[in-house]
């Protein structure tokens, strides 16, 4: 009993420890961005400093009143906005057809649409690149659109994914069984089962392609540039306190991104639910 006791404390103990740990290192990666939001309340004076000199919303006028900074910030918005409703429309079928469904070349399948995630990225813009050189199309938004799309399917995919698995087969069975066509069944019994899903991953879309830079980099022209390439650029050539700004605005909208995302998820899904059988399990098949 004694000895339990002790096993009992010494592992309170090292969570403890673990606990302090954790606090401490999400405390280093995080500090240093949530820095930047006081800064942005400072006043134009050419420098960023901590602590603010003076408090006002001046950065925020100049970001929103300047043509410099409100054109990259409006062609981000499009293409993120293109490229969220692109990537969804093709990421819930593809998704459901490699949880639901055995194939010839599903894992070929599933290794090519995964693979954006596993080369680096930049060899992946240098290949978009010459891609679009060969076809005349670098530096448009079409150029942005596509390469952003590759880019962000697999995410979605992966989140639409976890979201089926998280569904019943045995509905999708029983609908089957009471004469629903495949057509039916995805439209009138999966698709609203997997609305938060759907959500989630078109925020995340929107949210990877609105803060992608090294792909536009490569892509985008004078007429093109994107607010993350803006943002490199003014770093790159001359420190504009305005970036402070808009460093604030994309941590709050990645923080709201997340939110959401976590409150669309089921309660099951948060708590770590089971794993779901597939539509091959032998509780699901009538012979």
């Amino acid at each position: 009993m004694e000895e339990a006791l002790r096993n009992d404390k010494l592992t309170r103990r090292w969570r403890l420890v673990g606990l302090i740990l954790a606090i401490a290192v999400y405390a280093y990666l995080v500090v240093p961005s949530l820095i930047v939001i006081p800064i942005s309340f400072g006043g134009p004076g050419g420098d960023l400093s901590f602590p603010p000199k003076t408090l006002s919303l001046q950065l925020y006028h100049e970001l929103f009143t300047t043509a410099t900074w409100m054109a990259p910030v409006l062609q981000s918005l499009k293409i993120a906005a293109i490229v969220c409703v692109l990537v969804t429309v093709v990421s819930v079928p593809a998704a459901y057809a490699l949880v639901r469904f055995e194939f010839p070349g599903k894992q070929l399948a599933t290794g090519l649409m995964m693979s954006p995630v596993l080369v680096p990225v930049i060899v992946l813009a240098l290949g978009m690149y010459l891609y679009f050189s060969r076809l005349g199309s670098t530096g448009t938004t079409l150029a942005l659109v596509l390469g952003h799309a590759v880019y962000v399917i697999p995410f979605v995919v992966v989140t639409i994914g976890a979201g089926i698995r998280q569904l019943d087969p045995a509905i999708e069975f029983a609908a089957t069984m009471m004469g629903a066509s495949r057509f039916t069944l995805f439209f009138r019994v999966v698709l609203p089962q997997l609305v938060p899903s759907i959500v989630a991953g078109a925020l995340f879309a929107f949210l990877i392609s609105f803060d992608e830079v090294v792909i536009a980099w490569f892509l985008s022209s004078a007429q093109t540039t994107t607010l993350p390439v803006r943002m490199y650029s003014s770093i790159h050539w001359g420190v504009s306190p305005v970036i402070a700004a808009v460093s604030t605005l994309l941590t709050v909208m990645s923080f709201l991104v997340c939110l959401v995302s976590v409150l669309l998820q089921p309660r099951t899904a948060r708590e770590g639910a089971p794993d779901v059988p597939t539509a091959n399990s032998p509780q699901l098949n009538p012979t």
